[in-house]
This record gives structure tokens, sequence and C-alpha cells, in this order.
């Protein structure tokens, strides 16, 4: 088993994986069943920096709607600001539900007009 010091890239892949099955709502142990690991070998992986084989890597990163790019190209996410990583990976757990939501407070930090109905064929 690889430690994450012997991974570039993969410092984060324990704490994003915690963070996006508690966004999920899913307990330690369903992940676990879902992924067919052992729920020890899951919280290993959470906190102790323990970096899976590549099969369970692709599962939780699917499962879990990580970026991929994060772990195997860290160099294209150094480009963007920490906060933009942050900012983009909430992005991806957000429940659809509370997408136009989101759409709306960006559209608003940008201060993008949606087109009026009474107004667009003006």
């Amino acid at each position: 088993m690889a430690k994450v010091e012997d991974c570039p890239g993969f410092e984060t892949f324990g704490a994003d994986v915690k963070e996006a099955r508690k966004a999920k709502n899913l307990a330690r142990k369903d992940l676990a069943e879902k992924v067919n690991i052992d729920t020890r070998y899951l919280a290993n992986i959470e906190n102790e920096g323990t970096i899976p084989s590549l099969p369970v890597i692709i599962q939780l990163v699917k499962i879990c709607g990580l970026p991929m790019e994060r772990y195997f190209n860290p160099e294209v996410m150094r480009e963007e600001s920490e906060l933009r990583q942050r900012v983009g990976q909430k992005l991806k757990l957000c429940p659809e539900q509370y997408l136009p939501i989101v759409e709306c407070a960006i559209d608003g930090a940008l201060k993008i007009e949606k087109p009026n109905e009474e107004t667009e064929g003006v």
C-alpha cells in the first residue's frame, strides 16, 4: 500500500473522499460496500493517507464525483486558485435541485441579467 507522501497529487485524496461521502450523506459502511472494500480500509484512506489500488481509486472518484485530474494531473489543477478548486468541487457535489440557486448567485456576482420574457422580443 502506498502512502500519500509517495504519490504527488494525492495529498488531499482521503480528505476529499471523506468530504464527498459526507456531502452525499453516505455512511462510511455504505461507501465501503459500494466500492467492495472493508470499512476500516476506507477509514485508513480517509484519515491516514493510505492510497488505494487504482481500481479502488477509480470507483471512489466515480461514486464521490471527485475530479480525476486533481490526482493524476495536478499541474493542471495548480493553475487554478485553491478557492476556485474548492468551489468547483462543491459545485460538483451540489444536488441538482439547488443548482438554479447557485446559478443565480453566480449571475448576481457577475452582474449577468437573464432575458425577461416580456422584453425578449423587443
